[in-house]
């Protein structure tokens, strides 16, 4: 028998009545009126049955813990490869190439992978056309389109792959619930029964999640709670560059990104990121400087750009685009206060290049000299980067992966570096690179202007 009940949209919390805020995450009018019928085998919810607590250093661990995507920028995402029974979600915007990454990784599998890929919202004949465009490999490919988690499941004794692929999550359904595919309740136990038998049967699952409008994953938080590593993939609308990064990973660090090239091909991995972000930069130009950054463990080098104009208003404007906009005013509020930059009457407008985000305080130097530079109409030389953490006193801190950011540096050319003045500075030497320490950014602007 059917009963009526109320879920948030946003976090699932579940209620006899209608809400207008949610009581589990504070969100207003997200409760959505769905039928469910009563569950008769309550161990259907039960993730992994049949099993007894185990002593820690009783536990074995098989020697194949870990396998390769085929995909090195996926495998360095994913923290060293997938892991073997772990279930992934992989969320981005429609048209992104959520769908061509993850056929191109099971093309792109060794043969003794069997992988089973059930797609809810194109036929086999599709996704045949699509394979064959992008590149030949794994034979041990099964394609469905079944859209019932059932039937999938079924599939999945039958065939009994290594792999699953399910695109997407919104389209599947289980007919234990009489409510339509994509709701709360259905993308809830479609997860948890998808999720139930690859962990008792360690198969790993890769699930293509739909975002909403503001960019964040469609269907209940408790989604990403239930899987073991959420993966975002990013990218501008008109361009060709995509980026890949962990949101969660139980497995591997979540500071790693992927990056990719679209092509008529599929994607492309870019091996060297630094360069494509670097690419038209202007020479000789005010208001423009390199900087270091990281991501993860990878040394990334991207193009501040800084505009600063009079303002028409009262109250200047402040805009920061890939740059956190409350750190973009800490470094503006230092200049004014330490350099003696007026900058309360016009409008400062600060980028990053590429699509890319900043979010590490490493960029702060970079911030400022891109701001004094345009602010003075004075260049920064072309072969210089700079990056360190600013304070509210106008001290530059130190920052981690020095020696790796100078390198980085190095290899495409760069021949000055300004670098905080820190105790691993000073051992530090990379050929062919002037290493420039300061202590503030008044020595900063001395170096630079």
């Amino acid at each position: 028998m059917a009963k009526t009940v109320f879920f948030c949209n946003e976090c699932g919390y579940e209620s006899p009545k209608w809400l207008g805020k949610c009581p589990g995450c504070g969100a207003w009018n997200s409760f959505t009126e769905e039928k469910i019928k009563k569950e008769k085998n309550n161990n259907k919810y039960t993730v992994v049955t049949n099993t007894k607590p185990v002593k820690l250093n009783e536990i074995t661990v098989g020697n194949e813990t870990r396998f390769s995507t085929g995909i090195i920028e996926l495998d360095r995402v994913l923290g060293g490869g997938g892991v073997v029974g772990s279930v992934n979600l992989v969320g981005g915007d429609p048209g992104i190439g959520k769908s061509t990454l993850l056929l191109q990784m099971c093309c792109m599998l060794d043969d003794k992978y069997s992988v089973l890929y059930c797609s809810a919202e194109e036929s086999v004949s599709q996704i045949k056309m699509r394979a064959d465009r992008i590149t030949n490999g794994n034979s041990n490919i099964y394609l469905s389109s079944k859209t019932s988690v059932d039937l999938i499941i079924d599939d999945l004794k039958e065939l009994k792959p290594q792999i699953l692929v399910v695109d997407s999550i919104q389209t599947v359904y289980s007919p234990d619930l009489d409510s339509a595919p994509g709701t709360v309740s259905q993308i809830r136990q479609c997860t948890l029964d998808i999720t139930r038998y690859a962990k008792e049967n360690n198969i790993t699952v890769f699930i293509v999640g739909h975002v909403t409008k503001d960019g964040t994953l469609a269907g209940p938080k408790v989604l990403e709670h239930m899987v073991d590593c959420v993966l975002q993939f990013e990218g501008e609308r008109y361009s060709n560059y995509r980026i890949i990064r962990a949101v969660k990973n139980r497995f591997g660090s979540t500071n790693e990104i992927g990056v990719f090239e679209m092509t008529d091909k599929g994607l492309t991995e870019v091996g060297n990121p630094s360069s494509v972000f670097l690419e038209g930069r202007p020479k000789n130009t005010s208001g423009t400087v390199v900087v270091a950054t990281m991501e993860g463990t990878r040394p990334l080098l991207a193009e501040i750009q800084a505009l600063v104009t009079g303002s028409a208003f009262g109250t200047p404007r402040r805009m920061a685009t890939g740059l956190d906009n409350n750190r973009v005013n800490l470094v503006l509020a230092v200049l004014e206060k330490k350099s003696g930059f007026n900058l309360s009457g016009s409008d400062t407008y600060v980028n990053i290049t590429g699509g890319i985000r900043v979010p590490e305080p490493a960029a702060d130097l970079g911030i400022a000299l891109a701001v004094a530079s345009n602010f003075k109409n004075s260049p920064i030389a072309d072969d210089l980067v700079a990056f360190g953490e600013i304070g509210l006193t106008g001290e530059i801190r130190n920052v981690n992966f020095i020696e790796k950011r100078i390198s980085e540096a190095a290899k495409l050319g760069f021949k000055k570096c300004i670098v905080p003045d820190c105790k691993n500075s000073g051992i530090i030497k990379v050929d062919g690179m002037e290493i420039i320490k300061v202590k503030n950014i008044l020595e900063a602007f001395g170096v630079v202007f």
